[in-house]
């Protein structure tokens, strides 16, 4: 069982940057494939970045591209999503997410309580 606790949503300026950390507040994130996914207001849910439990391979979702950057730390079981030049998007509520392999569909085991990032723009 793996419990994840999100932290470093808020408020941000168009352009700005943001990150968000994932952590295991029970259970270690090691052995696990990893990703972010996000939801705007009326809209699906939808994949943004994902790491292997090696760290090596990531897959962004090409909206993402060159502006997200996901890692992770095994050793402080700990996911990342460092977000640079942010566009107007309403309030998305971001999720961490963990499963037995790293994918761009959302067939993981474990979500986190959701943190919301706000547009002040």
């Amino acid at each position: 069982q793996v419990q994840l606790e999100e932290s470093g949503g808020g408020l941000v300026l168009a352009g700005g940057s943001l990150r968000l950390a994932c952590t295991a507040s029970r259970g270690s994130l090691s052995n696990y494939g990893l990703a972010w996914f996000r939801q705007a207001p009326g809209k699906e849910r939808e994949f943004v970045a994902t790491v292997s439990w090696t760290g090596v391979s990531t897959e962004y979702a090409d909206s993402v591209k060159g502006r997200f950057t996901i890692s992770r730390d095994n050793a402080k079981n700990t996911l990342y999503l460092h977000m640079h030049n942010l566009k107007p998007a309403g309030t998305p509520v971001c999720y961490c997410t963990a499963g037995a392999t790293a994918s761009r569909y959302p067939t993981y085991d474990y979500w986190n309580q959701r943190t919301q990032v706000a547009d002040s723009s």
